[in-house]
């Protein structure tokens, strides 16, 4: 997708719906001074466009009985492998995020599990790619994790 140009309504939506995806679309009106249907229209707009992906509920793992947040990179013997080793990663439900990078790892993934040896269960079961290594990196303690920040300078 091409780099979207924006108004200050546009941003002023965006960073409320970051910090809040639940906010009514009437309060965000009622802040912004405009009225219901038009901010209706623009959330719409923003959307269509592929700007706003979607709604969604964030849940703490380990109200759920993730304890482990591990990450593990793949240093694939064949990097031309890297959709087969993808495919793989969407079977494993604990796997919640897969990214192509550069540097040591061609895949980085991040997994969670409900405790060390679920982990270590997961890796040699359904981790075994036969496509190069791993490397894991175990979690302590999410510090903080924010949205990323909507800046003024991207007004048109």
């Amino acid at each position: 997708m091409s780099r979207q140009h924006f108004d200050s309504l546009d941003l002023r939506i965006l960073e409320m719906l970051s910090n809040n995806a639940r906010k009514p679309f009437l309060e965000i009106a009622r802040e912004t001074n405009i009225s219901g249907a038009a901010i209706h229209q623009r959330i719409q707009k923003l959307t269509a466009s592929g700007v706003i992906k979607g709604f969604k509920t964030e849940i703490d793992p380990t109200s759920v009985g993730y304890q482990t947040c591990a990450y593990i990179g793949f240093i694939l013997t064949d990097p031309t492998k890297f959709n087969q080793v993808v495919e793989r990663l969407l079977e494993i439900p604990e796997v919640v995020d897969c990214h192509f990078t550069t540097g040591s790892y061609d895949v980085f993934a991040k997994i969670y599990a409900r405790n060390n040896e679920h982990l270590l269960q997961i890796i040699h079961n359904k981790l075994n790619l036969g496509t190069g290594r791993t490397e894991t990196l175990i979690s302590f303690k999410e510090v903080f994790k924010r949205p990323i920040p909507i800046l003024a300078e991207n007004v048109d």
